[in-house]
């Protein structure tokens, strides 16, 4: 009865997928890179048993980078653009925000200015702001551009992009440092010119989205889900091979006990995640929202031993992740708080109920969005615990059995608004209400 537990435990499927992703090199949304990617990972599902393997296209903005550079005096200072900079060359006096919180904003007049913030919060700041609401401030209060530092040590600069589907190119030239670059630029040039300089291609682009299915073909479904796209000064391992790896593993493992689904499971990986939700808003938008029983979403998986599930205070959601706990005798940690920076979020903001599935890392980020996430930072025995625990996870959510009622978005809402995201997401975009 347990069998699939060993095979999945001795299982080299999913590994060999996340080896074969981040060989190829570059992913980057719209690149020839996340093509081939998400062409392996059709044809891995499909031989894993996964009916209907197939490939669906959609346009995007293509952007590639350049060269850039922070220009101090006669020195240029090392920094990487952020993805949807636009191409410029500007100059303005540099001022240190520090954290860049919504207060470092309303204290300074950053009209013309070079701004610098650091991508963590303090430990008494309420919430975590995100380094897109960090740029709509500066780009509202009139800065002539944006540098983003990192908080982990390392000579890491970090990306990340700075627009979405609705405003695909940046209004202002954006760029990220490391901890140590950012440190020495906001000692020793606070208050002195500076120029910040952005070399970027923008075309037409296209992306696509995998989709694959097991199980009876039933009213409804469970999306598992991941992102194949990653961020070009590294190979993605993390973010996100490892959970388009997990997917590929899942459809093995769940094909092979397809006689317990109740339910029709149906994997989609997600192309162009990295520069705004592309594929999962496209998605989104083209279906039957009340079809859709969940979404298990897997963007940060194996990057902790300890899976982190994002429940977006869908209570039956953390009943049933902590039964599969408690069944395991192994540790998931739930979050109830809404998270609106994967590919869940198109569907979570109706009210469809999701899991945003990670691991715990700790206080720091580490090495996502770095030249540092690469697949020795990972753990083929982690991954195996991992998708064991998501098998069942997944088997227990297309049961018959559960039963899990979709929110009113006005619930979603106001969920954002307790939490205080409400506001920074009205100053990007991203609020639909």
């Amino acid at each position: 009865m347990h069998d699939w537990i060993g095979e999945t435990f001795t299982s080299d499927t999913g590994w060999n997928h996340l080896e074969a992703l981040v060989d190829i090199g570059n992913r980057m949304a719209g690149s020839e890179g996340e093509r081939r990617a998400a062409e392996a990972t059709r044809d891995a599902l499909a031989e894993v048993g996964a009916r209907d393997a197939r490939l669906e296209e959609f346009e995007i903005q293509g952007w590639m980078r350049g060269e850039s550079t922070i220009r101090t005096g006669d020195a240029d200072n090392a920094c990487i653009a952020l993805p949807r900079s636009p191409s410029a060359e500007v100059t303005g006096e540099f001022v240190d925000l520090g954290y860049g919180l919504p207060a470092d904003f309303e204290e300074h007049d950053i009209d013309g200015n070079v701004v610098l913030v650091a991508s963590d919060v303090p430990d008494h700041h309420d919430r975590f702001v995100h380094r897109s609401e960090k740029y709509h401030r500066a780009v509202a209060g009139g800065a002539a551009a944006f540098v983003f530092r990192n908080h982990v040590p390392g000579q890491l600069p970090p990306t990340g992009s700075v627009g979405g589907t609705d405003g695909p190119i940046g209004e202002i030239p954006a760029v990220g440092v490391s901890k140590e670059v950012g440190m020495r630029l906001g000692r020793r040039y606070g208050g002195e010119t500076v120029s910040v300089a952005v070399e970027a291609d923008i075309h037409d682009a296209t992306s696509r989205n995998v989709h694959a299915e097991v199980g009876p073909d039933s009213q409804k479904r469970l999306l598992v889900t991941s992102h194949v796209d990653a961020h070009d000064i590294a190979e993605g391992a993390m973010d996100n091979g490892a959970g388009t790896a997990m997917v590929v593993e899942l459809a093995r493992t769940l094909h092979s006990r397809e006689d317990e689904l109740d339910t029709t499971v149906e994997f989609v990986v997600f192309g162009a995640e990295e520069v705004g939700l592309c594929g999962s808003e496209y998605l989104a938008e083209e279906t039957d929202l009340g079809t859709v029983k969940a979404v298990l979403n897997n963007d940060g998986v194996v990057a902790g031993r300890t899976l982190s599930l994002l429940t977006h205070d869908f209570d039956e959601l953390e009943t049933v992740a902590e039964r599969v706990a408690d069944r395991f005798d192994h540790p998931i940690t739930t979050v109830p708080k809404q998270g609106p920076h994967s590919d869940h979020w198109p569907f979570v903001r109706w009210g469809v109920p999701s899991y945003h599935v990670t691991s715990d890392t700790g206080p720091d980020r580490g090495w996502g969005h770095t030249h540092a996430d690469t697949l020795d930072k990972l753990d083929a025995r982690t991954f195996r615990e991992q998708a064991i625990l998501l098998t069942e996870l997944a088997v227990e959510l297309a049961d018959d059995g559960f039963a899990v009622s979709h929110k009113d978005p006005e619930d979603i809402a106001a969920a954002l608004e307790a939490e205080g995201e409400a506001a920074g997401m009205q100053l990007t975009g991203e609020w639909p209400y």
